[in-house]
This record gives structure tokens, C-alpha cells and sequence, in this order.
């Protein structure tokens, strides 16, 4: 087997097999869960931005550019996320920034943006995994064998926390699971790039990573948080603080075996 084939075949398999797992948890949810459970993938886009993403991205990268990128990353999800609004909305009355969060199945006031800016930041990610896979099996085949599995282990608490967002966004189940899919295949994508042009993909590697991270805290921060303000009794805050550290925990706890038995 040609380490080329390996490339392919760790890439497919380390971004559909985290989503196929990932999808399973998000299927079993029953859909009166989706709007406590945002509370969930709130804490585990933040965990994946600040504990894993950023750290990585300022290990390989200027500090200067890659905060520069994420600022620039947030500057421009806003302004992707007013094109989304103007799209649907034609005077400034316009209810579309008013999340539903008591039912999926209720009419998407969001228009689906959220979702889609974390498909957007989520392929920036994959295709980045796909580099780092590469590099791994051109340096030597059971280092790759060893990152396409620590690859999947992270991935799938992330995984999790974007599949509620997307059901959170009115997106179907199998509507999410394939959106899911196909930015999964940005894996196999950055994959094949960086097998016949790894230097100058890893020279890029932070920028991708910053402008990942950037997505996640905004989605976060500007679309979901805003959302749990809506519920502010005791035992609401209390339910989302602790949903909020469970998602923060799991990516710590993930990112914890990654490093022990990688």
C-alpha cells in the first residue's frame, strides 16, 4: 500500500468515521433536548477554540498573525452573517436574529445561519487534519496510523457540539448529517494537497487553524449565547453553567488522552 493510498484512506476515515460517531449521540437526542443541549456545544466550540485550536495554531505560527487572523476571522463571519440576514430580511423590522430555541422543528428564525458558518469554520478544521495527517504518514506510516486516530478521537466531541448547532439552526437530522459528510471531506482534501505540496500547506497551517477558531467563537459568543439570556432563572443558569463546563470538559478530558497515548 502506497503512502499516498494511506493518505486517502486515514483522511476518509478519520472525518466520516468522527462524524458517522459524533451523529449517533446527536440522533439519539430527543428534540425538546436540542435547545438545553446548545448549552452543551457552546462549551465545546469554546473548549476546541481555546484549548485545542489556538494552542496548536500558536505553537507553529506568528502571534501576531495568527490574532490578527482571528480577528479578521470574526470581522468577517459578521459580515457573512448580514449578508445571510439581508438575504431574507428587507427592512430593518426584521425578526431573523431571533433564535427559537424551545423547538427543532419550529420555522428557522435564524435562516440557518449559524449552522452555516460552522460548516465554514469546521471545513477550514478538516482541511487542516488532512495536512497533518499527511505530514504524519510521509514522516512514517505508524505515526500516521497513530494522528489519523488521535484526529478522530478529538473530533468527535467537537462533532457532537456541531451536529446539535445544526439541529439547533432547523436543520433536518439527515439534512445535518450530510452537511456534515461533505465537510468532513475537506479532510481528504487538505489530505492529497499537502501529500504533493506539504511545505508550503504547512506554511499556511496557522492562518487555517485562526480562521477555524474564529468561527467557533463566533458562533458562540455571538449567536448562541445571546439565545440562553432568554431563560434567566436560577435553576436555567445553573443547567446551562454546568452544560456549558461539560462541553469545555470533554474536549480537555480528549485532548488529555490524545496527548497520554499519542
Amino acid at each position: 500500500m502506497t503512502i499516498l493510498m494511506w493518505i486517502i484512506a486515514a483522511s476518509f476515515l478519520g472525518g466520516a468515521l468522527s462524524v458517522l460517531t459524533a451523529s449517533v449521540f446527536a440522533y439519539a437526542a430527543k428534540p425538546h433536548w436540542v435547545g438545553h443541549l446548545v448549552s452543551y456545544a457552546i462549551g465545546a466550540l469554546l473548549g476546541a477554540a481555546f484549548l485545542e485550536i489556538l494552542p496548536h495554531a500558536l505553537e507553529t505560527g506568528n502571534a501576531h498573525t495568527i490574532t490578527a487572523t482571528v480577528l479578521a476571522g470574526i470581522m468577517g463571519f459578521f459580515v457573512l452573517e448580514k449578508l445571510v440576514l439581508w438575504r431574507h430580511c428587507h427592512h430593518e423590522s426584521c425578526e431573523a436574529h431571533t433564535p427559537d430555541h424551545g423547538h427543532q422543528h419550529a420555522p428557522v428564525n435564524d435562516h440557518g445561519r449559524s449552522g452555516m458558518m460552522i460548516l465554514v469554520g469546521d471545513t477550514f478544521h478538516n482541511f487542516v487534519d488532512g495536512i497533518l495527517i499527511a505530514a504524519a504518514f510521509l514522516a512514517d506510516v505508524q505515526l500516521g496510523i497513530i494522528t489519523a486516530l488521535a484526529i478522530i478521537t478529538h473530533e468527535i466531541p467537537q462533532e457532537v457540539g456541531d451536529f446539535l448547532i445544526l439541529l439547533h439552526s432547523g436543520y433536518s437530522k439527515a439534512r445535518a448529517l450530510a452537511y456534515n459528510l461533505l465537510s468532513s471531506g475537506a479532510t481528504l482534501v487538505g489530505g492529497v494537497l499537502a501529500y504533493y505540496a506539504l511545505h508550503s500547506m504547512q506554511n499556511m497551517i496557522p492562518v487555517f487553524l485562526a480562521l477555524a477558531a474564529a468561527s467557533m467563537i463566533y458562533v458562540a459568543v455571538a449567536d448562541l449565547i445571546p439565545g440562553l439570556h432568554k431563560r434567566v432563572g436560577l435553576a436555567a443558569t445553573l443547567e446551562q453553567a454546568g452544560l456549558i463546563a461539560a462541553g469545555i470538559a470533554t474536549i480537555w478530558v480528549s485532548e488529555l488522552l490524545v496527548g497520554k497515548y499519542a
